[in-house]
C-alpha cells in the first residue's frame, strides 16, 4: 500500500467563474432522514437531507468513501440545496459538478486535496447463470441508496458499480461487459448496517440480478479535505 501527496486542487479561470446563477443552501429537517435528489439532466441541481460527504463525492466525481479527513458530521449533518443553472441549461452530472465545486467552496469553504491509494475493491463481473437485467423503457436518470439496498432507473454498469462499491465499502470496477442501461432495485443491508436481516450486497447481486463481486486489489484517487465549515454562509 502507498500514498501519494497531491497539491491542492485548483480550476483554471473559466471552469472557476462558471457559478449557479442562484443557490439556496441550508441545514435539512431530515425529509425522514432519506437522500434525494433530482435526475439528471437537468437546470436545477436540488438535493434533500445530503451529508457534505455525499456533496463532495459527487462535486469531484470520487466514491464517498474515498473523501477522507474531515470531522465525523462530514457524514451525520444533512444539508437541502436548490441551484439553478444559468440560462435554465439542462446538464448532466458530470457538466453540473464545476458549479457544486464552487458552490461548496463559496458556501462552506471547502479546500481539498487528491491522494493515490492502494486498496482492497471488487471487480462487477456476471454471476453463474447470466445476468437478470430489467432493460430501461424511458424513465429518467435516478439512482438512490437507501437503508434496505439501492434503486436505480436507467442506470448503465458503470453507474451500477459505483453505487454498489457504496454498500460493499470499496471501489468497484465494471467488468460485465454489457452495454446499456437498466432499471435496478436490490434488496440488501444499507451502509454500515451491523444487525440487518437483509443480506449483504455481495450475496443480494448474484440471488437478484445475477451479478457478482470478485475481490481485486485496485489504486483509487482519495479525497483528503483540508477545510470545510460546518454551517453554510448565508443565501
Amino acid at each position: 500500500m502507498f500514498g501519494q501527496a497531491g497539491a491542492t486542487i485548483r480550476k483554471d479561470a473559466d471552469v472557476k467563474h462558471r457559478s449557479f446563477e442562484v443557490a439556496s443552501v441550508k441545514l435539512s429537517p431530515k425529509h425522514g432522514g432519506v437522500f434525494s435528489q433530482n435526475p439528471y439532466p437537468t437546470n436545477l441541481f436540488m438535493v434533500r437531507n445530503a451529508s457534505l460527504e455525499q456533496l463532495i463525492s459527487m462535486a469531484y466525481g470520487i466514491e464517498q468513501f474515498n473523501v477522507r479527513g474531515g470531522q465525523s458530521w462530514l457524514k451525520d449533518e444533512a444539508y437541502d440545496i436548490t441551484a439553478r443553472v444559468e440560462d435554465n441549461k439542462k446538464l448532466t452530472l458530470e457538466q453540473m459538478q464545476p458549479l457544486l465545486q464552487n458552490l461548496l467552496e463559496q458556501r462552506f469553504h471547502l479546500a481539498v486535496h487528491k491522494v493515490n491509494k492502494e486498496v482492497q475493491g471488487y471487480s462487477l463481473v456476471v454471476a453463474k447463470g447470466g445476468p437478470r437485467l430489467q432493460v430501461n423503457k424511458g424513465a429518467p436518470t435516478s439512482g438512490f441508496i437507501l437503508r434496505d439496498g439501492l434503486q436505480a432507473q436507467n442506470a448503465s454498469m458503470p453507474m451500477l458499480a459505483l453505487m454498489v462499491g457504496a454498500l460493499a465499502g470499496g471501489p468497484v470496477e465494471d467488468k460485465t461487459g454489457i452495454a446499456g442501461t437498466y432499471d435496478v432495485k436490490l434488496s440488501c443491508a444499507g451502509p454500515g448496517a451491523l444487525d440487518s436481516s437483509l443480506p449483504s450486497i455481495s450475496a443480494a447481486l448474484p440471488e437478484q440480478i445475477g451479478l457478482k463481486l470478485v475481490p481485486q486489489k485496485t489504486i483509487v484517487v482519495e479525497l483528503m479535505v483540508d477545510h470545510v465549515d460546518r454551517i453554510p454562509t448565508e443565501n
